[in-house]
């Protein structure tokens, strides 16, 4: 089931690029099924252009492969002709690739199109199987493409190679993009879209396995139980969600078995530097360059106290698991591969069942929160989590200009939340210090299965409290 969320605003980038009266060249990234191809193909279906996807073979099939599609872009109207005069009609594809160069395929599009559209998928492969291959399309593109009123985009799903492809300094195609869209994960607002009959609590269990992914989304719309759909997606060996982070991870890096067992100590808990240093037995200098590595990856993100003033320097750093799907397969499949591969799939669903809301759900739910508290009316400018010593709070949010802060904490559990919580979030918000004057403390609960009548009483007579779901 193909739906197309939450991409409004980067298909109207590309269309706004197509409109342009000079060339553009766009490098569309992010990681593999994030919806990259999806939004190429919604945007051919307004504008008329040229799809192709290279694929890992040799540099003759992809070259073979593009001459096909630009007979097929440009209708065969025109005799396709090679340097030294080959003419199309005395010749098949194979021939064409075989005797053609990348200059005259590119030359033949501009040749029988008013406004070319070239949309390269997969790129980083090209550049792979022929490290040449950027500074040949970048010669293409200086020589020709730049002044011939026509749009390229370069599209690809392995982020190490893009990056060092496209958008590096060192790239043959450094400075020569027009524009750059990254597709990240889809917000937990716009999930909903998926599957609008869930209701709010289910929406919330699916995306702490999904995340927002949308090709992960789209196999548990369906699915009535989560319990039910994670055996059936994610535990079933012959699913690609059983060892799609392994597949990731050995797409973009070498040392494939560093990289999981940095994972796995995050994901059992060990989020400061030093921490995780102790637990792999390995310098903390060593171990830095890996995290950056995964930060790059979208798999990791620092996190520091929001009051921070300065984040880049401070000494508070934890490290978080950033995708949900990484954090739940590294909690719940990782450390039992060895039983699944025997098939007790009962005994890991029975693990699951025990600990997915205390030990996961619930930190989702956090996540949740503060994006519904920066999309509420209460003008925030930032929202994160805070620490410091024996003190935390699940959610801080400022407006420094207002004087505003607000105070929150997060109850994903079976019973309702009430006065206790609320006087403990009073009593943690006097420890925390401020690098601007707070005029105005506002504390903001969510609770999934609501409060009780002694709260909701109590709050309903005090501007400064907020009750959320």
């Amino acid at each position: 089931m193909k739906q197309f969320i939450d991409r409004d605003k980067e298909l109207l980038f590309l269309k706004s690029e197509y409109k342009k009266k000079t060339s553009s060249l766009v490098i569309l990234y992010g990681r593999r099924r994030t919806g990259k191809t999806a939004l190429l193909s919604r945007f051919l279906q307004d504008v008329d252009g040229l799809y192709f996807l290279a694929s890992e073979e040799s540099e003759h099939i992809n070259k073979r492969n593009f001459a096909a599609a630009a007979l097929e872009y440009v209708e065969q109207t025109a005799d396709f002709k090679c340097t030294g005069q080959y003419e199309k009609n005395k010749q098949s594809v194979e021939e064409i690739g075989q005797l053609c160069t990348w200059d005259d395929i590119f030359r033949y599009i501009l040749l029988n199109k008013e406004k070319p559209l070239i949309l390269i998928d997969e790129f980083q492969y090209l550049g792979r199987e022929n490290p040449a291959f950027p500074s040949i399309f970048q010669r293409i593109w200086d020589t020709m493409l730049k002044d011939s009123h026509t749009m390229v985009v370069l599209c690809g799903s392995l982020l190490t190679m893009m990056k060092s492809q496209t958008l590096n300094y060192s790239s043959p195609l450094y400075g020569r993009r027009t524009g750059q869209l990254k597709l990240g994960q889809i917000p937990f607002s716009c999930y909903h879209g998926f599957m609008p009959q869930a209701d709010y609590e289910k929406q919330i269990e699916r995306y702490a396995v999904t995340g927002g992914i949308p090709k992960y989304i789209e196999l548990f719309i369906d699915e009535d139980d989560i319990y039910d759909a994670i055996r059936h997606n994610v535990l079933d060996a012959s699913r690609f969600l059983y060892d799609e982070p392994e597949f990731l991870l050995q797409n973009e890096v070498e040392d494939v078995g560093s990289y999981f067992s940095i994972i796995r100590t995050i994901a059992q808990g060990a989020r400061r530097l030093g921490e995780i240093a102790g637990r792999l037995e390995t310098s903390q200098v060593k171990l830095v360059s890996y995290l950056d590595t995964l930060i790059d990856l979208d798999l990791l993100e620092k996190e520091v106290p929001v009051t921070e003033r300065n984040p880049e320097k401070s000494k508070k750093v934890l490290y978080r698991i950033k995708d949900n799907y990484i954090a739940f397969w590294f909690r719940f499949v990782y450390p039992y591969k060895g039983q699944l591969e025997i098939g007790k799939q009962d005994y890991v669903m029975r693990q699951i069942r025990a600990h997915f809301i205390d030990s996961h759900v619930s930190y989702v739910y956090e996540q949740v929160c503060r994006e519904k508290l920066m999309h509420s009316e209460l003008n925030l400018l930032q929202a994160g989590r805070y620490w410091d010593q024996d003190v935390e709070i699940d959610l801080l949010g400022m407006n420094a200009d207002e004087g505003r802060a607000v105070f929150g904490e997060c109850k994903y559990w079976s019973g309702q939340v009430g006065m206790n919580v609320l006087k403990s979030l009073e009593t943690k918000s006097r420890t925390v210090r401020f690098q601007t004057r707070v005029r105005e403390k506002i504390f903001v609960l969510f609770s999934i299965h609501g409060f009780t009548e002694e709260l909701i009483e109590y709050a309903s007579d005090r501007e400064n409290i907020l009750l959320m779901q």
